[in-house]
């Protein structure tokens, strides 16, 4: 589950060219991978506020920061029993079972992880870390910069993942 090449530590530019750098990471919607497929489930069933804004729930999908030496990692989790919950297709849940269990919390399951080396620290604001940034597309992207078009032109979403 490990795919650093698709994890960026870098000001959004669609977001704010100025602003602060934040951790994005990839995900392919078309992926076959069990993670990407549970996590491409949980961003379709988000909450919609105003009309095109979808809001994910901590307990949907949630991120967490992990710092070994100079690698910083980012593990994304979602409660285990949401993915046997709410199947779209009964035949995934047999690939979900195979999803490892948190090791810091028995009721969720990684669906991703990924790790850069970098001497980044994300931000903490009122004792909340800063969220992680999820680009959601479809195949594989080339750079990051392609990622950023392909939001641009709509190919591409963002979810904002609450970290701890």
């Amino acid at each position: 589950m490990d795919d650093s090449a698709r994890m960026w530590i870098t000001p959004v530019p669609a977001l704010d060219p100025d602003g602060e750098p934040a951790v994005l990471l990839g995900h392919d919607c078309a992926s076959r991978d069990a993670g990407e497929r549970a996590i491409s489930r949980l961003l379709d069933r988000g909450h919609e506020g105003e009309e095109g804004v979808f809001y994910l729930l901590p307990f949907d999908l949630s991120a967490r920061y992990e710092r070994t030496g100079d690698r910083l990692a980012v593990v994304v989790t979602t409660s285990g029993q949401l993915l046997v919950k709410e199947p779209a297709d009964r035949s995934d849940l047999a690939d979900f079972a195979d999803l490892p269990v948190d090791g810091t919390d028995e009721d969720r399951v990684v669906l991703l992880r990924r790790e850069i080396v970098t001497d980044f620290v994300p931000a903490e604001q009122d004792g909340e870390k800063q969220p992680v940034l999820l680009i959601d597309h479809d195949g594989s992207a080339a750079s990051l910069a392609e990622l950023f078009d392909r939001f641009e032109a709509g190919e591409a979403g963002i979810a904002v993942l609450n970290a701890e």
